[in-house]
């Protein structure tokens, strides 16, 4: 008798275990997905890494955390498709072999779309629009300068891999300098005096320029500035057409006023950029 019983209790047991056991399954299942987004995080006011948590930051290791305005809009179009934002930190020449190879799911990080680029991954429509311009030392004769081919004959820096280096040779002859990897060190390049001037976004230079006092931003007249697009747009994989639909419904949702004041925010509170 006593087996019996001991037989049915067993029974039981497995029985309440058995029951219990897909609530778990269920509870793992809702967890929300993770949108990994990757950029540069060291292209103020797009992108940033301070060591400071805040309201408007997003944590990329133990002890640094994401930034901008590239962050913000990660973080809204992640809420918008119900998941949760990780910024990869990730080098721009890395940018689009790492979404290709699934390490991250798309890329916010102040890229324009080319066709070079679309023949690999595919953009959603622009999320910002800038103007372009260069940076100059504030005492160079080329502070007042309205045409880009007044630029001719000088020493003209840019970025590697990006449009901003491209365009550089629309200067008829210009002294296109070797493009270097980052921000900073085009910074110090131009302050050294190895550079005359170098290629930037206006909300970059506008941050650059805030730190730096001893350097200048220059503007072109209507019609004597770069032929290039300033705009900026999110990349997904080829294949993931689900989600490139996904982000740009998100995408479609967030005004051009609030855009601009995202940016405007983010271009307040950016760290100081210098060389």
């Amino acid at each position: 008798m006593k087996k019996i019983i001991t037989l049915l209790f067993v029974l039981l047991l497995a029985a309440g275990c058995s029951q219990s056991a897909p609530a778990a399954d269920n509870q793992e299942a809702e967890a929300p997905a993770v949108l990994r987004v990757g950029m540069e995080c060291d292209y103020a006011p797009f992108n940033w890494t301070q060591s400071a948590d805040s309201d408007t930051a997003v944590p990329i290791s133990s002890v640094d955390y994401a930034d901008g305005y590239d962050v913000i809009i990660a973080t809204k179009i992640a809420e918008a498709i119900g998941r949760e934002v990780e910024i990869v930190k990730t080098d721009w020449d890395s940018l689009i072999p790492s979404l290709n190879a699934g390490a991250i799911d798309c890329i916010i990080a102040g890229m324009t779309e080319t066709p070079d680029r679309a023949e690999v991954v595919s953009f959603t429509t622009p999320y910002y629009e800038s103007q372009m311009v260069v940076i100059v030392r504030a005492d160079s004769d080329l502070t007042n300068i309205t045409d880009i081919q007044q630029l001719s004959g000088r020493k003209v820096l840019g970025q590697i891999n990006t449009t901003y280096d491209e365009i550089i040779d629309q200067i008829n002859g210009v002294e296109h300098l070797t493009p270097l990897d980052n921000y900073p060190r085009m910074i110090l390049s131009l302050q050294s005096g190895e550079a005359d001037a170098i290629t930037a976004e206006l909300p970059v230079a506008n941050g650059v320029v805030a730190a730096n006092p001893d350097l200048a931003i220059v503007t072109f007249d209507e019609g004597k500035g770069f032929v290039v697009d300033t705009s900026v747009s999110i990349a997904v994989a080829k294949e993931n057409e689900e989600l490139l639909s996904q982000i740009q419904n998100a995408l479609d949702q967030i005004s051009e006023a609030e855009r601009l004041e995202i940016m405007e925010a983010a271009v307040n509170r950016q760290p100081a950029v210098e060389g």
